[in-house]
């Protein structure tokens, strides 16, 4: 060791600090680009265990033959061996940088914390002050609705009455009604609720007096799955409408764009299935409640992922959400996507005429100078049209089924324009806009396993002419379903059972859960032009739910009749004057109240209960007579009691003659 520093201290001065320097240098940088090869665990694992240890070979090489030139005075190799050093040192440091950009936006696209905000709402024309009572909702792990709420309320000093609420509509009718001061909810309500009816004003009616806002664990950043997305899988897309560009709040969904999305590596294949937001289905997180899908968003992607578990059969390994006003400059990113725009149904809309193009409001949701357009046909869009292309329906006839269609359209053409990536600098572009707009559950080596995916794409794509990626659509065959929520009448959809078996068994063939069944019927009309089919279309056999009619003022007899041909249970109360049930304009022997209210679905129920009215002596007027118009006889013998007294009816097969019936037709 003497010997070694005694040379050290005749060697040349220059070479040496030059030796050290660029040995320091090589050395942080290896470690560095070490590190960041590590992060990158899906990617070419062989080639970077080989860079790896190539690498930390010459090391050594440098160590000891670098200082070896120097005391021997080979100043030549040196200088050479030097050369080689410091331009492998800029490759790691210049590698380091690409590498770890990448790889700290995909690690953001998994957001571990959020911003979670709860807001007091009145009326804008009311003055807040602590006599009036505050809505609440009732369920505890609301976060914005409950936990926040009264940390709001404490952190205020409010000491109103508070009034608990099962469901937003009713708590948001109540105040617009003036039945409660103000309400508490989250921060993003607006964009929540504003496509409920009756609500569609909201933001224009309330104003916001308090808010509380925390950080806080995401709560819907739950693994489902450790696979890799080099197996196939499936995806539930999210939108998120959201009045800001990018998602570090937690921004609270409508749930109105809802996309079940399976991917099959193995064979490229790809299903997209777009749920109608109204979609009439039972909610998993509200012991399977019925309700429009898109309201299963206000309990959170949890009680999503569950609901549309249910309905399709479908396991969902991962979930993203994706804010709208992203789409632009994700669409953007890419260069524009091409899209065949749908020839518009109705060329006015709103009392104006837009001569035959689509148009829709802007990604600030402005209309008027600010509205997009676009002509019908195939033509390249960009990220503004893409998105209002994407949220377009009022002019077409199938309205929110036809918006389906164009989001299925985007989501394709983005798919297929992601194989024209030719530069860094457009795929770091690309990577910013979906970090800044994107949440997954997604783990950041399940994300980085798309390289390989990428990679195939890119390997067929160099022999192949058409598009690499082949992408079913779907289409779910759906009912108008009028229904009651409540406190009101809505419009749903129902939808037909073996559509949705289709779309179901499909997406299951493309996870390779179950095989594909032979098409043996298929037929072929030459005199017709071929254009790829979506599944579930055409399918409308079956799966019709059954409502409850509205009896109220009908006969007793054909309000039985009407339960009996229903395969039902009659319960029969008779009413008098003292019953909360009693309504002077409803004859005698005509029903007066009944369970469950018109438009509530009956298939899963066996009872219904109708309330009658039995007075003695009652004198009628043409208004009270019954709305089937047929003479009602009391009948003396039947013993007077001012009691509501319940008689049990079970279906029978006899009935009275057809002209002796209602028609009472089913909703």
């Amino acid at each position: 060791m003497k010997a070694f520093f005694k040379k050290c201290k005749k060697a040349n001065k220059v070479f040496l600090s030059l030796y050290l320097i660029t040995l320091l240098a090589y050395i942080i940088t290896y470690i560095l680009f070490t590190i960041n090869l590590l992060h990158l665990s899906t990617i070419e694992t062989p080639i970077r265990i080989i860079l790896i240890f190539t690498f930390g070979v010459y090391a050594l090489i440098w160590l000891l033959a670098g200082i070896m030139d120097i005391f021997t005075k080979k100043y030549k190799n040196f200088i050479i061996l030097m050369v080689f050093t410091v331009l492998f040192s800029i490759i790691f440091g210049v590698a380091s940088y690409y590498v770890g950009a990448v790889y700290s936006k995909i690690e953001a696209m998994n957001k571990d914390k959020l911003v979670y905000t709860s807001a007091l709402v009145t009326l804008k024309n009311t003055e807040f002050d602590n006599k009036g009572v505050i809505g609440m909702i009732n369920d505890t792990n609301d976060i914005e609705g409950y936990i926040l709420g009264n940390k709001l309320i404490k952190s205020h000093s409010l000491t109103n009455e508070i009034k608990r609420y099962d469901d937003y509509v009713d708590m948001f009718n109540d105040l617009l009604n003036n039945k409660i001061m103000g309400i508490v909810v989250t921060n993003n309500y607006a964009v929540r609720f504003s496509n409920e009816e009756g609500l569609e004003d909201i933001a224009k009616k309330t104003k916001v007096v308090h808010t509380y806002s925390e950080e806080m664990q995401n709560q819907d950043n739950v693994s489902y799955t450790d696979k890799k997305l080099t197996e196939p899988f499936s995806l539930l897309l999210m939108g998120v409408d959201s009045e800001d560009d990018g998602l570090n709040a937690a921004t609270s969904f409508n749930g109105d764009t809802l996309m079940l999305i399976t991917f099959n590596p193995n064979t490229l294949t790809a299903s997209a299935f777009s749920i109608p937001r109204d979609t009439y289905v039972p909610i998993a997180c509200r012991n399977n409640a019925f309700a429009k899908i898109n309201s299963s968003a206000g309990s959170g992607t949890n009680c999503v992922i569950k609901t549309i578990k249910q309905l399709t059969d479908i396991d969902i390994d991962f979930y993203v959400k994706v804010n709208f006003k992203g789409v632009v400059d994700l669409v953007n990113a890419l260069g524009g996507v091409t899209v065949d725009v749908q020839k518009p149904d109705f060329t006015y809309r709103e009392g104006v005429d837009y001569h035959g193009q689509v148009c829709e409001q802007d990604s600030f949701r402005r209309f008027g100078e600010y509205m997009v357009c676009m002509d019908p046909g195939i033509q390249r869009l960009n990220g503004e049209q893409a998105l209002a292309y994407s949220r377009s329906r009022k002019q077409f006839l199938g309205s929110d089924l036809d918006r389906v269609r164009h989001q299925q359209q985007v989501v394709s053409a983005i798919i297929n324009e992601v194989k024209n990536i030719t530069s860094f600098e457009q795929f770091q572009e690309l990577l910013s806009t979906i970090e800044r707009n994107m949440d997954t559950n997604m783990k950041s080596e399940q994300i980085m396993s798309l390289y390989n995916v990428a990679k195939k794409i890119v390997q067929v794509a160099q022999g192949s002419t058409g598009d690499v990626l082949s992408i079913n659509k779907t289409y779910l065959e759906t009912y108008s379903l009028p229904v009651w929520t409540g406190s009101s009448n809505t419009s749903a959809l129902g939808y037909y059972k073996d559509s949705m078996d289709e779309i179901s068994n499909m997406m299951k063939v493309n996870l390779e859960l179950e095989s594909a069944k032979l098409n043996k019927t298929f037929k072929i009309d030459y005199n017709e032009d071929y254009v790829s089919r979506y599944y579930g279309e055409g399918l409308r056999s079956n799966g019709v739910e059954k409502t409850m009619a509205n009896l109220v003022g009908k006969t007793k007899e054909n309000a039985l009749n009407w339960i009996n041909e229903n395969g039902k249970t009659a319960s029969v109360t008779y009413i008098d004057e003292t019953s909360q049930y009693y309504d002077s304009n409803v004859c005698n022997g005509c029903v007066a109240f009944q369970e469950p209210h018109e438009n509530v679905l009956i298939n899963n129920m066996s009872q219904i209960t109708i309330y009658v009215v039995d007075v003695k002596d009652k004198k009628e007027t043409p208004s009270k007579k019954p709305t089937d118009d047929k003479d009602y006889e009391d009948n003396e013998n039947k013993e007077e009691s001012s009691e509501e007294i319940p008689e049990v009816i079970t279906p029978v097969e006899d009935s009275k003659e057809d002209d002796e019936k209602e028609d009472l037709s089913e909703n």
